[in-house]
């Protein structure tokens, strides 16, 4: 069945011939939960984030979500949602009743696992104890702390709403609360020292998550860094860090399983694993993007992205600003732009899985990535060498439509 699509929504189609794509079998499905407002927008943030500069109106917002994801229901009847990630913005500022009732919509309108992870992010200034037990008891099992530093200077620096006490004070609650758990650091910042993130790397181990993000810095175009660009650290201090990350976090007993994620064993963030194994994910939200696969075409939405344009909208029965089939050409690039992030990669067989084409459209840009010393076919999985994690653009690139 083709679903009609939203009312007013601007289609763009491609030039799609059904026959070429032939999914086997419905992918696994997440939701992704937008909320739009922090109580900051961070200098270096290229996310869908508005400053809460007056009362957020969250009732209207909730609203919305609900008519969002009833208007969704047609696209995703009868399938699993195998997770859920409630991300931002600061989600950690909606009240305890309004997670509570988020949560419940999602269990009555979809068809949640019942060991569903359910991931919110928050940040370490919004983190209140008594409102993080009421998160646990809604349903949240999993949180993601953005610590980003433990340098009141280089927090400073971040534009970043809270210092280093408040960061582990917010730990320690997670810890409490929380079984799994997620912090983010960021390295190559404004002046650091590879000493400086080698301290921060060192703190932030000492609470022994499960799960760690370390991101480098990047001046992400339309964002207040872009504009005014702050000294950063050169690239061989920059190489120097992320050597030692490495290193360190191998030590420590983490697998290094994405660019930028490294878990204790069994850790791994499913819902983000689901995005780079190609699965299907559900996007609610001001400004969401999701991906949903039909047995012959895949289709994709983008939602209003100003938080009232997206409200006005949603309630209106219209929540999708853009929506497109993806063309059979563009799914090789959008598959391995995924899944070279991990660093076991994918077996070869899962391409055809999760796009649907026949795996000798890729083999060709697979041997000259082979032969560039870039990608490795080890048994049945094609994996990033070294060398191409090293220069994962470049092997991305590969892949790209002729």
């Amino acid at each position: 069945m083709i679903p009609i699509h939203p009312a007013g929504a601007k289609v763009l189609r491609a030039n799609l011939d059904p026959s070429a794509l032939s999914l086997p079998a419905p992918l696994p499905l997440s939701v992704y939960v937008h909320y739009p407002w922090c109580m900051r927008k961070c200098p270096y943030c290229d996310f869908n984030s508005h400053e809460a500069k007056s009362e957020v109106n969250e009732e209207r917002y909730l609203q919305a979500l609900e008519a969002d994801l009833q208007q969704s229901l047609p696209l995703v009847w009868g399938r699993r949602v195998h997770t859920v990630f409630i991300g931002g913005g600061t989600p950690s500022l909606i009240s305890a009743a309004g997670m509570d009732r988020l949560l419940v919509m999602l269990r009555t309108l979809l068809q949640l696992e019942a060991d569903a992870e359910i991931t919110m992010e928050a940040n370490p200034g919004t983190v209140e104890a008594d409102k993080f037990a009421a998160f646990r008891a809604s349903g949240v099992n999993r949180i993601s702390l953005g610590i980003q530093s433990f340098n009141d200077a280089h927090l400073k620096a971040l534009g970043r709403i809270h210092d280093s006490a408040e960061a582990r004070r917010a730990i320690e609650t997670a810890q409490r609360c929380f079984e799994n758990f997620n912090l983010d650091l960021m390295y190559s910042l404004p002046g650091q020292t590879p000493e400086q993130a080698a301290a921060d790397l060192e703190q932030v181990l000492a609470f022994a998550p499960p799960h760690l993000s370390l991101y480098h810095l990047t001046l992400e175009p339309n964002t207040l860094f872009a504009k005014y660009p702050p000294a950063l650290p050169d690239e061989d201090a920059a190489y120097a860090m992320q050597d030692m990350i490495e290193a360190r976090m191998l030590d420590a007993g983490y697998g290094h399983y994405e660019v930028s994620a490294y878990a204790k064993p069994g850790r791994q963030c499913r819902h983000n694993l689901n995005y780079w194994q190609f699965g299907d994910y559900l996007g609610i939200g001001a400004g969401t993007h999701g991906k949903l696969s039909f047995a012959h075409r895949v289709l994709r939405q983008i939602r209003h992205k100003h938080p009232q344009a997206y409200m006005d909208a949603a309630l209106c029965g219209n929540p999708v600003q853009e929506e497109c089939e993806v063309g059979a050409a563009e799914l090789p690039f959008e598959f391995m732009l995924n899944a070279l992030r991990l660093a076991e990669g994918v077996p070869l067989s899962s391409f055809a899985e999760r796009t649907g084409l026949n795996a000798a459209a890729i083999l060709e840009k697979l041997d000259l990535a082979e032969k560039k010393g870039l990608l490795e076919r080890g048994g049945a999985n094609i994996r990033p060498t070294p060398l191409g994690r090293r220069f994962l653009n470049d092997l991305q690139e590969l892949f790209l439509e002729d």
